[in-house]
């Protein structure tokens, strides 16, 4: 298989959302808190430029565990 951009793209992004997904599904555990707890970041550009005006809102809320699935992506990618 051909390694290019939007493979690399498309595993970083599966492994984010299942590394999310199993951190939603342990967040009830109180042992594992540490890998749950979330930091949100936010970016919102703008710009209008006469022609063409824009609003983009991007919303991120990262765990540990979801790191941990973004790093395993990245890890699959290499093995291909």
């Amino acid at each position: 298989m051909r390694k290019n951009t939007f493979v690399l793209i498309l595993m970083l992004l599966i492994g984010l959302v299942a590394g999310t997904l199993v951190g939603q599904l342990l967040s009830p555990v109180p042992g594992l808190s540490f890998l749950t707890r979330a930091v949100e970041l936010t970016w919102q550009p703008k710009a209008d430029l006469l022609v063409i005006r824009y609003d983009l809102n991007l919303y991120i809320r990262l765990n540990l565990i979801s790191l941990l699935g973004l790093a395993a992506g990245f890890w699959i990618y290499r093995k291909l």
